[in-house]
C-alpha cells in the first residue's frame, strides 16, 4: 500500500476538508439568502415558490427558512455550535426535499431538483455526527475546557 493510501495519511486532511466544506457551504448559504433579506420583492418571490409547492403557512415559512439558513451560514463559517447548526441544516433542507419532491414527482426530474437540498441534508448529517474539525471555534472552546 502506497503512502497516499495509508489510513494515517488519509486522515491528516480531515480537518482541512471539514474547514473547506464549512467555509464553502456557510458562505453559499449566506450569499444564497442575502437577496431575500435585503429585498422584500425577493422574499415575496420565495413565498410564492413555497405557496406553489404547497408549503403550509408560506408567509411564515419563507422568512423563517431564510433567517435559519443565514444563521446556519454564520455559524458554519467559523465552526461555532457546528453540530446544532448542522441539525438545523438537516431539518430545513429535509422540509425542502419533501416539498419539492411532492411537487415534481417523476424520477429523473425529482432527482435533479433534489440534488442541492439533498446534498445540504447529507452535509448536515456529516457535520452533526463529526463536528467542525480542529480548525474551528468549537475545537478551540473544547481545548479550553
Amino acid at each position: 500500500m502506497g503512502r497516499w493510501l495509508d489510513p494515517a495519511t488519509l486522515t491528516k486532511g480531515t480537518d482541512a476538508a471539514l474547514f473547506l466544506l464549512r467555509l464553502y457551504l456557510g458562505c453559499f448559504l449566506i450569499w444564497g439568502v442575502w437577496d431575500n433579506i435585503v429585498s422584500p420583492a425577493r422574499m415575496q418571490e420565495f413565498q410564492a415558490f413555497l405557496t406553489a409547492v404547497n408549503c403550509p403557512w408560506p408567509a411564515l415559512a419563507a422568512p423563517l427558512s431564510v433567517w435559519v439558513q443565514f444563521l446556519i451560514g454564520l455559524l458554519l463559517v467559523p465552526g461555532l455550535s457546528t453540530r446544532w447548526a448542522a441539525i438545523l441544516l438537516v431539518v430545513n433542507f429535509l422540509v425542502a426535499v419533501v416539498l419539492i419532491g411532492r411537487s415534481v414527482g417523476i424520477f429523473p426530474d425529482v432527482a435533479r431538483e433534489l440534488f442541492g437540498p439533498m446534498m445540504c441534508v447529507l452535509v448536515g448529517v456529516l457535520l452533526a455526527t463529526h463536528g467542525a474539525g480542529a480548525w474551528s471555534i468549537d475545537a478551540r472552546l473544547a481545548r479550553r475546557h
